[in-house]
């Protein structure tokens, strides 16, 4: 049981971490990345640039997505939509992030980003943040769990 003011606390901040990840994979990957290819003229710069602005949204994302589970821990028990979803993007950004990532980050450092690996590895990662990104908005729309329904 928890108190109608800790129930309203834990609600905004799971608002806010849900804000601050989706709203950072929609800048970042729709907005920010795009405009640093268009505006640079040297596309290894822009890559770098790009691949440092995802590094950081997908540790975010780890530290947010960890902290939601446990504030879905809160309000439900057992296994729940909103707990699937953020353990898929969880899982998206890891394998992402610790599986890919280093793999073309690699492929750029031998100089092979005129490769089909290297295309390949980057449709993957592409596939994985878009995946990451289209669930994020399926929980920012979706109703927000009533923390003060607890208090009974």
């Amino acid at each position: 049981m928890i108190s109608p003011l800790a129930g309203q606390v834990v609600s905004a901040v799971e608002r806010i971490l849900l804000t601050l990840w989706v709203g950072s994979l929609w800048v970042v990957g729709f907005i920010v990345a795009p405009v640093l290819f268009a505006e640079l003229d040297d596309r290894a710069l822009a890559g770098s640039l790009a691949g440092v602005l995802f590094t950081l949204t997908g540790y975010l994302g780890l530290a947010c997505g960890g902290v939601l589970l446990l504030l879905n821990g809160l309000q439900y028990r057992g296994i729940n939509w909103r707990l699937i979803v953020i353990a898929c993007m969880l899982l998206l950004v890891m394998v992402g992030q610790f599986v890919v990532t280093p793999m073309v980050a690699e492929l750029r450092v031998q100089g092979l980003t005129d490769t089909p690996r290297f295309g390949q590895l980057h449709g993957i990662a592409s596939v994985l943040f878009l995946l990451t990104s289209v669930l994020g908005l399926a929980l920012v729309a979706a109703r927000q769990p009533d923390y003060r329904a607890l208090q009974d």
